[in-house]
C-alpha cells in the first residue's frame, strides 16, 4: 500500500477532514496526516531559522546590566523552546516513517486504531488514550519509588 502512495501523488478534496466512516488509514488519510505533520516540521524548521537569525544579529551588549540580563533571559527561554521543537522534529520524522511504512495510526502497544480526533489534535501520537493513561500511571508509581 505504501508503495502506491509513494508511487502516485494524492489529491485531498478541498476541506477533506478524516472520518471515521471511512476505511481506517486509507489513503486519503494517510495523505492527510502526512501534509499536517510535513506542515508542522516546516513552521518549526522556520521559527528555529528565524531564532538563529535573531540571535546572530542581535547585540547582547545593552549598556545597563539589567536589560542585559533580561535580553539573556529572554534568549535562555528561547533557546529552551528551540530545543524542546527540536525533540518534536524527532517525534515528527518518526511519524512520516511510520505512515510510510504503513505503521501510522495504531497503537504501539496494543496494536489497535487510535482514534482520528486523537491524531488530528497529536498527530505523532504513538498509543491510544487508554494505553497513554496506563503507561502514565505505571510511570507515577515508579516515581513515587
Amino acid at each position: 500500500m505504501t508503495e502506491t502512495m509513494t508511487a502516485k501523488k494524492i489529491e485531498l478534496p478541498e476541506g477533506y477532514q478524516p472520518s471515521p466512516d471511512e476505511e481506517f488509514m486509507n489513503p486519503l488519510q494517510l495523505e492527510y496526516f502526512r501534509r499536517k505533520l510535513e506542515d508542522w516540521k516546516q513552521d518549526i524548521l522556520r521559527e528555529s531559522a528565524e531564532t538563529l537569525h535573531n540571535l546572530q544579529e542581535d547585540n547582547l551588549r545593552e549598556p545597563d546590566i539589567a536589560d542585559r540580563a533580561s535580553s539573556e533571559t529572554d534568549w535562555s527561554v528561547e533557546l529552551r523552546t528551540r530545543d524542546r521543537q527540536r525533540k518534536l522534529v524527532s517525534k515528527i520524522d518518526a511519524a512520516l516513517r511510520r505512515i510510510h511504512e504503513g505503521e501510522y495510526g495504531y497503537c504501539e502497544v496494543t496494536g489497535e486504531p487510535i482514534s482520528l480526533r486523537r491524531l488530528d489534535a497529536r498527530p505523532i501520537a504513538t498509543m491510544t488514550i487508554e494505553a497513554q493513561e496506563a503507561h502514565e500511571r505505571a510511570e507515577k508509581v515508579h516515581r513515587d519509588d
